[in-house]
């Protein structure tokens, strides 16, 4: 059951960080670093999980793969009777990866990655002509500065 009050001591907040970094990375490597026992790190995972503070475990693409992937920040005016349309057709689409409600002129930002100028073009043509979207506005991402 999550809980937004569930309380996170200094040992949940290292493993929180360590798992951030690497989170293939062994139970007995982990506790080591911590200086506690695998089954507690083990209990503490479980319970981080259990409790909602620890949703899933991902993959981070790595960074020469990342470096060649055209992205880019599509701001998105959506009909306000339709904003759940507008949220599915997104989601259907595998190359965004990223969706944020946000205040002012626009409702949403979307963030797209694609193999190529020609893939991202065809890819906010295609967001654009969603049902319940009205207006979008495309940056595309010409270098990270900084990804945590």
């Amino acid at each position: 059951m999550t809980s937004y009050f569930v309380k996170v001591d200094s040992l949940d907040s290292r493993l929180i960080a360590l798992l951030g970094e690497n989170s293939r990375t062994a139970t007995s490597e982990i506790s080591r670093h911590l200086g506690v026992s695998r089954s507690t790190v083990q209990s503490r995972m479980d319970r981080l999980i259990r409790d909602g503070l620890i949703e899933r475990f991902t993959v981070e693409l790595g960074t020469e793969y990342e470096s060649r992937r055209v992205k880019a920040h599509v701001l998105i005016k959506v009909n306000q009777a339709q904003t759940g349309v507008a949220h599915a057709g997104l989601r259907r689409i595998a190359q965004v990866t990223a969706i944020y409600a946000i205040s002012g002129e626009y409702d949403m930002i979307a963030v797209i990655a694609a193999e190529s100028t020609v893939e991202l073009n065809r890819l906010l043509d295609e967001v654009a002509s969603l049902d319940g979207i009205t207006r979008t506005n495309s940056s595309v991402v010409l270098e990270t500065i900084l990804r945590r």
